[in-house]
């Protein structure tokens, strides 16, 4: 499928370009786009991208590697008029963030994300750690897009394996795709209770503190869900994306999407990062039924980004 813009002359000619900026460039002038108009047309999308990360990443002084920056590049390869994936695959190797052990299991919490600063002292203002002694075997996320596009809520259902004697709680982060946006109410639902809770409002993150119905023992399972809804109206756009920061190396990972069935989309698109943001993987389609839904499942995944993002037409 081709966008509004260039066609088919736009992705033979990027085709023939190996250089990710240069690619990009070409694009743009061909295009006859400027910066802040794609800067526009992306925010219309409700995909924050500022010019000057625009005009670094076709000048080549920086590149897209973060799961929100490469969701970006694939709205704007569709404003631009390229083909699915153009300028994704122009992107060389990740570029260098330290060593990291083989076979890491996991990592810590407050190192998923991009503002690590900020996820810090919410950990330590609750007195709280990310290592809780608990192993996550199981992860099943479903999230429900309405009519409007936006998000409804999201139902997560785990299963978690104690590490040790005595473990009685899990910690969790959640973050709105942008700032300011109203953050979700929490519900647990099942094996689980709220503890502790810390926000930063104007970040739009939230650190909340799971606790057991009981302490548990070395070995023992635990089989615990819970909900993240958004009360609306109004409710949040989502910038048409999903990540699930994957911290450990999980069994199962099943990730659900549920879109309205009048409005459903375009396409749905699925891919993974390392936990850092580096090293994307090739975008893979996913089928979306009459009735909405869709979805994924990963064996043995993790520490990486999980991530999704569609599109209408109409956008």
């Amino acid at each position: 499928m081709f966008g509004r813009l260039g066609g088919p002359i736009v992705i033979s000619m990027v085709a023939r370009l190996a250089d990710f900026s240069s690619a990009l460039r070409s694009a743009i002038r061909s295009s006859g786009l400027s910066l802040d108009r794609i800067q526009y047309r992306l925010q219309q999308r409700g995909v924050p991208v500022t010019v000057t990360s625009l005009s670094y990443w076709q000048s080549g002084r920086r590149r897209p590697e973060r799961p929100a920056s490469l969701t970006a590049l694939a709205h704007l390869e569709q404003v631009l008029g390229l083909r699915a994936g153009a300028l994704l695959g122009l992107l060389g190797p990740p570029r260098p963030r330290g060593r990291k052990p083989p076979g890491e299991r996991s990592v810590p919490l407050d190192a998923l994300w991009r503002d690590r600063q900020l996820i810090s002292p919410l950990l330590s203002g609750m007195g709280v750690s990310t290592d809780t002694g608990v192993r996550v075997i199981s992860l099943h996320d479903r999230i429900e897009i309405g009519a409007d596009r936006n998000q409804r809520r999201m139902r997560v259902r785990q299963i978690v394996e104690a590490e040790r004697d005595g473990v009685d709680r899990w910690v969790s982060v959640y973050d709105v795709e942008h700032p300011g946006q109203p953050l979700p109410r929490i519900v647990p639902i099942r094996s689980c209770t709220l503890g502790k809770l810390a926000q930063n409002r104007d970040a739009g993150v939230h650190v909340t503190e799971w606790l057991f119905d009981r302490p548990m023992a070395r070995g023992e399972t635990l089989i615990m869900e819970f909900e993240l809804v958004h009360c609306g109206p109004f409710y949040p756009r989502s910038a048409d994306t999903f990540t699930r920061m994957l911290r450990q190396r999980v069994r199962h990972y099943i990730a659900e999407l549920q879109f309205h069935p009048a409005t459903l989309p375009t396409f749905c698109r699925q891919y993974e990062t390392a936990a850092d943001g580096t090293n994307p993987t090739q975008p893979r389609d996913l089928t979306i039924a009459p009735s909405g839904r869709t979805h994924t499942v990963k064996l043995d995944i993790g520490p990486r980004a999980c991530c999704f993002n569609w599109a209408w037409d109409s956008d």
